[in-house]
């Protein structure tokens, strides 16, 4: 971490190129249906390059949280297809957080294999009902 206002510049200026680089994956995202995700983790950033990229990424209209094995919350941002997905673990510390450029960001999808299971189930229980009425 920068200790000193000298170190500390060498921390800024890393919320522009990544700006740069969002807006060519939505331009992606729009030509081919290609997401992109970026680890905000494994970038050189400091505290003040983040708080720059997310203040000039905004807030946008979706929020939500998914609950398991910590709490996850996907936001969008101010700019529709870019969101702030946070995994944090059971004491609420941040272990992971990524831009995704997607229409819906993964972690919000239904999986195929879970989609089944509910096929399965939702269909052993109308089985179940029609045999009731009978």
């Amino acid at each position: 971490m920068p200790s000193t206002p000298a170190d500390d510049e060498a921390w800024r200026g890393n919320a522009l190129p990544l700006l740069n680089e969002i807006r060519h994956a939505l331009d992606r995202l729009l030509a081919s249906g290609e997401t992109t995700v970026i680890d905000l983790g494994a970038l050189p950033m400091g505290p003040q390059d983040e708080a720059e990229l997310l203040a000039a990424l905004g807030t946008g209209e979706v929020d939500a949280t998914i609950n398991a094995g910590g709490p996850s919350s996907v936001r969008e941002t101010a700019y529709h297809g870019v969101w702030l997905v946070t995994h944090r673990n059971e004491t609420g510390e941040t272990q992971a957080r990524f831009i995704e450029v997607a229409f819906v960001p993964e972690l919000l999808m239904s999986q195929p294999e879970d989609v089944a299971d509910s096929v399965k189930v939702l269909s052993e229980r109308l089985g179940e009902e029609q045999n009731i009425r009978k």
